[in-house]
């Protein structure tokens, strides 16, 4: 008797045990091109008895990744065979092989229709089951009428196949939906699990694919659903169904699942739900993991329909027992499902609150950081002192890597939410001292800011911030903030000023408060801003603590010779400052003015929420992320290139003042003129420079009613300025600007734009009688600079007594369009003949249709007067409705003798 090749599969066997024999990729791919090409040439043979073999093995090889599209044929071949062996392989390849990109797929069409109408109901399911997994939209619209029949069938194998292929038919063909809907509610009625599944299955896609569908579903199956989950949750032990003791929960889920979609939105539907829902959310075991399962889904179903709220507690409620589940998967999921329930019941979550806090201590990682992100949504005005407090508590024994997403969410909170700024700052010194570390710059730069504002608790601060210093050390931005307090409200430390009445008293010294800031600079020799910020508060206490000066010159000095160029030219301008000005420290190391804490917050959050707008020019000015040692943010070079290009003269492009100010310029931070350039401040600066200028107290302005006053610093002041000096050979080496000033020299007046040729004092010389200001002859007549659709430019001329060279101009910006224009920022460019120092501007909002305007001066130099006219180029750039706009023009029609 012959040997039937396909039930024996010795050869199939003899090719798995060859391949799984090989030891090197490159052996299995031997076997593999031999095996394959003994295939074709049996195909090219056409020996039909060997050809459902072939297939077997080819479908093997697929599987291993090895490319089989010369077998598609033979799989066609094999499906309109006779035998039952045979369409089995080949419509499992047909699965396997195809898919439904591939033309050949068409060919299959007429062989399918056949089997779907083929007496044999083995031979309907292969079919059913190929169409369900591989159909096009051609072939569903083509097939769709017999799979419509085969779902009236009698036999439970054949409806439960023909309505998961109905699934894929409806998911290609939407159209097709309205001829299941019927079938598909119908199909309910049945008794057969397998029926009931594949049935809910169809009513899931209708729903998805037809808004109809998902009407009538409504109207006629929301009964047999409740007749189905109530059959399947009552029912007795059933062998076939079960799932450790627990019946069916498959059917279960799916139904809870068709059930979320029809309830939502529908308040009919959803209290027809309310009652079978309440029965599976208390009858269902908890302690087996099928049960959860269906728990979960109950959970989920009830969120999103329209139930009652004591429907929704119960919800919660399970969703607590969840969270007390040794199971991390289930903990999770249920904290998903409770940030989603805070914003329909809030009051519900909110019991639960012990039991969240403690998976924020939780070993698994993600478990906590959900946690935490749902105690930060349950935080409000009632319960944001205890929840903080816990937060806080655990800061000190939480995880490192944990501790910045922590450390983030209680600043946050302390900022949100805080009642008084007491409170507000002990959360913040707290949290300073137990992960200081992983605090980020803005948010310490908001607590300066801060507490520069609560004049009434500067001395708390200080205090506070000392006593914390002197057991965390290690956290760099304790460090940092209390550096910067000590600095500037020193005496309140040594003397007790502000006392609380719930504060202890302390006993510090002068030296004790230089010790403080000494040991920032020994314990951070790497951290430049730390070691900046270190040397100005020892500069200010050397005013505030006069017998202290020595000390405080001898421990700057040490950083005269710094490898950080920053370091080495404040070191060297604060021993000249402590040792040679006597007569100017105490109102130039003033304490800093009071911060502007509306603007910072309002900087703050348009940095932090910032979008490229849709239409930006290219040319358009934005601040660069240049970051300098000293923590300040310089905005990048902005090319010149066509605003320099002047017809008069030949010049070199000169860059922006905020470009050519070195950030070793010590004295440009520190009173507002140019050490090695000339006096200027760059308006790009202003925009992208960081509060840290302001709060490490290097700037000052220019001199008011005879005196050096602080500087406010463009971040505070949001006076936006700019200018375009010509550049000049820098100094070789670190020189004292400051040298030889008297104590009588007034500094009143216009500031000389002069650049300065060589190493010297710029304040050296002035004798008492010396004034900087001159009187001013006659105003030449006034012209319009500048005048598009939208801005309007006009210049004011004045010329100085005796001095026919220079000129100081009065520049005034109308605003002619409907759009208010904010941080607008004027430029100009001059020849190298010509020198240009700009005034700071009186705003930076021009308002809409000529409502007010901003004015600025500016001063130039002509040195080839008479010979050369003035020229200059000009570029106002602007922002309307956040979207960047920027224009330009050049200037030649000046008044003669300019």
């Amino acid at each position: 008797m012959a040997l039937n090749p396909f039930s024996s599969g010795t050869r199939l066997r003899d090719m798995i045990r060859a391949i799984r024999a090989c030891k090197t990729a490159a052996e299995e791919r031997g076997v593999v091109r031999r095996e394959c090409a003994a295939i074709r040439a049996s195909f090219s043979d056409n020996e039909q008895e060997l050809r459902h073999r072939n297939m077997a093995k080819l479908m093997f090889i697929h599987m291993l990744g090895y490319p089989t599209h010369f077998g598609q044929m033979e799989c066609l071949k094999l499906i309109a065979a006779v035998g039952y062996p045979e369409k089995r392989i080949g419509y499992l390849g047909l699965m396997l092989l195809l898919d439904e990109r591939q033309e050949v797929l068409m060919l299959v069409t007429n062989s399918l229709k056949q089997d779907l109408n083929h007496s044999n109901q083995f031979i309907v399911g292969l079919a059913l089951c190929a169409l369900g997994n591989i159909c096009s939209a051609e072939m569903a619209r083509d097939l769709a009428p017999e799979v419509e029949r085969l779902m009236r069938s009698r036999d439970a194998n054949t409806k439960k196949k023909a309505a998961l292929c109905s699934t894929r038919i409806v998911r290609k063909v939407p159209d097709l939906a309205e001829n299941f809907m019927g079938l598909a509610a119908s199909l309910l009625k049945e008794k057969h699990h397998g029926v009931l599944i594949s049935a809910v299955q169809l009513c899931t896609e209708l729903c998805k694919a037809s808004k109809d569908a998902l009407e009538y579903l409504r109207k006629n199956c929301i009964e047999g659903l409740v007749r189905i989950l109530r059959d399947v949750s009552s029912s007795s032990y059933a062998p076939e169904y079960d799932v450790a003791g627990i019946s069916d929960p498959f059917l279960h889920i799916r139904v809870l699942k068709l059930m979320r979609m029809l309830g939502q939105g529908d308040a009919d539907c959803s209290e027809y739900m309310n009652d079978i829902l309440a029965q599976v959310a208390t009858k269902t075991e908890s302690n087996k993991n099928a049960g959860n399962a269906i728990l979960y889904e109950c959970v989920e179903t009830i969120m999103g329909i329209e139930a009652t709220s004591g429907l929704r507690v119960l919800a919660i409620n399970i969703l607590g027992r969840f969270l007390s589940n040794r199971d991390n998967n289930i903990r999770y999921v249920a904290l998903n499902i409770l940030m989603r329930a805070i914003a329909v019941d809030t009051q519900a979550v909110q019991r639960h609150r012990v039991t969240i806090l403690e998976c924020v201590k939780d070993a698994d990682a993600s478990i906590r950081k959900r946690a935490l992100e749902l105690v930060f949504l349950l935080v409000n005005d009632t319960n944001v002192k205890p929840l903080t407090k816990e937060l806080v508590d655990y800061l000190d024994v939480a995880d490192p890597d944990f501790k910045e997403d922590l450390t983030a969410k209680i600043c946050s909170i302390a900022e949100k939410f805080s009642q008084d700024k007491l409170w507000y700052l002990d959360q913040m010194f707290k949290v300073l001292s137990l992960a200081g570390k992983h605090v980020k710059d803005d948010v310490w730069h908001a607590l300066i800011v801060v507490i520069s504002n609560a004049s009434e608790l500067q001395g708390y601060s200080v205090r506070s911030l000392y006593t914390a210093l002197q057991t965390y050390s290690e956290q760099g931005s304790l460090v940092r903030v209390a550096v910067w307090c000590i600095g500037e409200y020193g005496e309140m430390l040594v003397n007790n000023v502000g006392m609380l009445e719930a504060e202890g008293s302390i006993t510090v010294t002068e030296s004790d408060a230089l010790d403080a800031v000494e040991l920032g600079l020994s314990l951070y020799p790497a951290d430049v801003t730390t070691r900046a910020m270190c040397l100005v508060a020892l500069l200010k206490l050397s005013s505030r603590f006069p017998s202290m000066s020595e000390r405080v010159k001898r421990i700057v000095s040490q950083n005269k010779e710094n490898m950080v160029l920053e370091l080495q030219q404040r070191s060297i301008e604060f021993g000249s400052i402590i040792q040679r000005h006597q007569s100017i420290r105490s109102s130039l190391l003033e304490r800093m003015p009071v911060l502007d804490e509306a603007t910072y917050l309002m900087k703050r959050a348009s940095t932090t929420q910032a979008s490229i707008p849709a239409y930006k020019p290219a040319s358009a000015v934005t601040p660069g992320d240049l970051k300098f040692p000293n923590g300040l943010a310089k905005p990048a070079v902005t090319p010149l290139a066509d605003l320099l290009d002047l017809s008069s003269d030949d010049a070199t492009a000169t860059t922006t003042a905020s470009t050519t100010t070195a950030p070793s310029d010590f004295l440009q931070d520190l009173l507002g003129i140019g050490g090695t350039n000339l006096p200027t401040a760059g308006a790009p600066s202003s925009a992208s420079t960081d509060i840290l200028m302001d709060l490490l107290s290097i700037g000052s302005s220019p001199s008011q009613n005879g005196q050096l006053v602080p500087d406010l610093s463009l971040a505070q002041e949001k006076k936006h300025v700019s200018a375009a000096p010509q550049l000049v050979s820098p100094v070789p080496e670190p020189v004292d600007l400051l040298g030889s000033l008297s104590s009588s020299t007034s500094v009143s007046g216009t500031k000389s734009a002069t650049a300065v040729p060589q190493a010297v004092d710029l304040l050296d010389g002035l004798s008492s009688s010396t004034s900087v200001s001159a009187g001013l002859e006659d105003a030449c007549p006034s012209i319009t600079a500048f005048q598009s659709a939208t801005l309007k430019i006009t210049f004011d001329f004045r010329k100085q007594l005796g001095k026919p060279q220079e000129s100081t101009i009065h520049a005034t910006f109308t605003n002619m369009s409907s759009s208010t224009y904010t941080e607008f920022i004027f430029q100009a460019a001059v020849p190298k003949f010509i020198q240009l120092r700009l005034d700071p501007a009186s705003g930076n909002i021009v308002p809409a249709n000529g409502k007010g305007s901003v004015t600025q001066g500016f001063s130039v130099t002509n040195n080839q007067h008479g010979q050369k006219p003035l020229a200059m180029r000009i570029r106002m750039s602007y922002k309307v409705n956040g979207e960047d706009r920027l224009e330009q023009g050049q200037v030649s029609n000046f008044p003669p003798g300019l």
